[in-house]
């Protein structure tokens, strides 16, 4: 016996779909392997305002919170304290990371981040930047 396969009215062989459905998933998987997934923050930061802009660029970062709170992120996850500062230190030590993005809340104490800075300078991060958004 011989079964016909259903063709369109027109008479014409419907197109197979299967070959596409590959090249979608094949497509899929490709860009979620080239992606770069950002890890989330330790926590919400609002950036002081800057009246010029600055150029914000490093792979170095560390967090203070409005309540005063240093963070980093890690590889285990979120450090605080002197832990973040030495979690830094070892990372971006020498030069490793370029410029270190410090990520002050507007309404960080400013004894804080004040205080922050010479530590970072003592663990030998030369190269600190505030990030700031623009009026």
């Amino acid at each position: 016996m011989r079964l016909s396969v259903p063709g369109r009215k027109d008479g014409r062989q419907a197109e197979p779909l299967l070959p596409m459905i590959d090249v979608v998933f094949f497509l899929i998987v490709f860009f979620m392997m080239v992606s770069h997934f950002a890890a989330p923050e330790p926590f919400a930061v609002t950036a002081p305002v800057a009246g010029a802009d600055a150029a914000v660029a490093g792979d170095g970062a560390i967090y203070v919170s409005a309540a005063g709170v240093v963070a980093v992120r890690g590889d285990g996850g979120v450090l605080a304290g002197e832990a973040a500062v030495a979690a830094l230190a070892a990372r971006c030590g020498g030069g490793a990371c370029g410029a270190v993005l410090v990520h002050a809340d507007a309404a960080a104490p400013a004894a804080v981040v004040a205080g922050l800075l010479p530590r970072l300078a003592a663990a030998g991060l030369s190269d600190l930047r505030l990030v700031t958004v623009r009026e």
